[in-house]
């Protein structure tokens, strides 16, 4: 598998293309940054997006969907319940699977951060928008947020995967842009939380520590 990233959007949004490597299908992943930011490298290797994976739908992560949308007619806009904002969406539900060329995207719905929330599980791959970070978890302040569900969410989906699993975020907010999963619970206090009601204190305190 191949994959490139891309920096910009609001606030150092990553946004991601993500193809098997011999075929010219290819995914994107979160529309944060202009359509111009990836146009030379799906020109220069020959891609044609016919998937638009979208982690959530807070904006800065759909900022240029509509660009997205319009200039690959044919993609599927692919998000938790659908919106009906978009042209070919294809509504997402947990235990969904994608098909990429040769690869199969695994869709983990993971509510906490916003309801609509998930993660993109691609061979080793997780692509986590804002339900986890590198350092951290997303944050649950916002309408809609709920610190509890995020918690079984993380814990339960995963923290369950292997640990070699690379975790490809929605920001580049940590010390490396991404991080494998191991190496992030031995960074991260919030993914240390012995339980449920461990993590909503960590949190609190993570909060009042910004």
């Amino acid at each position: 598998m191949k994959i490139w990233t891309f920096e910009g959007g609001f606030d150092e949004n990553l946004t991601y293309l993500f193809s098997d490597g011999p075929s010219p299908d290819t995914a994107i992943v979160d529309a944060a940054v202009p359509l111009s930011a990836l146009q030379s490298t799906i020109d220069e290797n020959g891609l044609s997006p016919v998937k638009l994976l979208v982690t959530h739908t807070h904006f800065d992560h759909t900022a240029h969907l509509d660009e997205y949308a319009a200039a690959f007619p044919e993609a599927e806009v692919c998000v938790t319940d659908g919106t009906g904002r978009w042209p070919n969406e294809r509504p997402l539900s947990d235990g969904d699977t994608i098909a990429v060329g040769s690869l199969t995207v695994a869709v983990l719905h993971t509510p906490g951060h916003t309801q609509d929330s998930a993660c993109f599980l691609v061979e080793d791959a997780l692509f986590s928008g804002d339900t986890i970070f590198v350092g951290r978890t997303g944050r649950t302040i916002a309408a809609g947020s709920d610190t509890r569900q995020l918690y079984r969410a993380i814990s339960e989906k995963l923290l369950s995967l292997p640990v070699e699993t690379v975790i490809y975020p929605g920001h580049d907010y940590g010390p490396v842009q991404k991080i494998s999963l191991k190496e992030n619970i031995e960074m991260s206090p919030l993914l240390q939380a012995t339980d449920e009601d461990d993590f909503v204190r960590r949190m609190d305190d993570y909060e009042r520590s910004r």
